[in-house]
């Protein structure tokens, strides 16, 4: 890979300056999520939200996997690309407004920091695949919670 590309690589990981922030970096990472969420969202396409989804987890997978090279060091906390496609999944297609959002930040912060099964379990996949996939599964447990609840808000 050459120095340019990985450069680019490590920005797209670390979400530009967000993977470096001192203190709670997969917050800073899920907070960046939640506004591309609602980037996407103002166009009112779910066909967009899944292509933008899927660019994401796609090239981090990619990118995520060159800072492990680069820094050899498995699952490195400056990638935090993870959470964005984390949260992109926990509200992709949900329909919500600000505090629905808000219940599905917190969810996914949840499930991302205590890790169910299989997620932790999904962390040992090789390379990019498993930097992604244990906040895959979190955003899939946030988003199910999220639709519950909001299944029993509207039921009240």
């Amino acid at each position: 890979m050459t120095r340019l590309l990985q450069r680019v690589a490590i920005g797209f990981a670390t979400v530009g300056p967000l993977g470096f922030v001192p203190i709670a970096p997969g917050t800073a990472g899920s907070v960046a999520g939640l506004a591309l969420f609602w980037a996407v969202r103002s166009m009112r396409s779910t066909w967009l939200e899944v292509a933008v989804f899927l660019i994401v987890t796609g090239v981090g997978v990619v990118a995520a996997s060159a800072v492990e090279t680069r820094y050899r060091s498995r699952d490195p906390g400056l990638v935090v690309i993870d959470e964005v496609a984390g949260m992109m999944v926990t509200l992709l297609a949900v329909p919500v407004g600000f505090t629905g959002a808000m219940v599905g930040f917190f969810a996914f912060r949840l499930f991302d920091i205590f890790k169910p099964f299989p997620a932790r379990q999904a962390e040992r996949l090789p390379g990019g695949w498993g930097v992604m996939a244990d906040d895959l599964v979190a955003g899939v447990y946030a988003q199910a919670l999220l639709r519950l609840v909001l299944w029993f808000g509207d039921a009240a």
